[in-house]
């Protein structure tokens, strides 16, 4: 899945569109590198988010296409 739907799917990030312009603005990276909109999200990857006061760094565990506001939670685990 790509990485601006999977912040949108977990609701991470409210909108794809302002996930797709954090990835374009360099403030998303995954395993410790920048990530493009269109990086490909695998499970055990580790997702860093730099937008806000406070940066968000979570793994991901799955990856569900159509997760539920109640599932959302599940697909990761908040690390640090």
């Amino acid at each position: 899945m790509r990485l601006d739907k999977y912040l949108k799917n977990s609701r991470l990030i409210k909108r794809r569109t302002i996930a797709n312009e954090a990835c374009d603005a360099g403030k998303i990276s995954v395993n410790g590198k920048i990530a493009r909109a269109s990086y490909d999200v695998k499970i055990n990857d580790i997702i860093e988010i730099n937008m806000g006061q406070k940066p968000l760094k979570v793994k991901v565990l799955s990856i569900n296409e159509n997760a539920r506001k109640d599932d959302a939670a599940d697909q990761y685990i908040v690390v640090e």
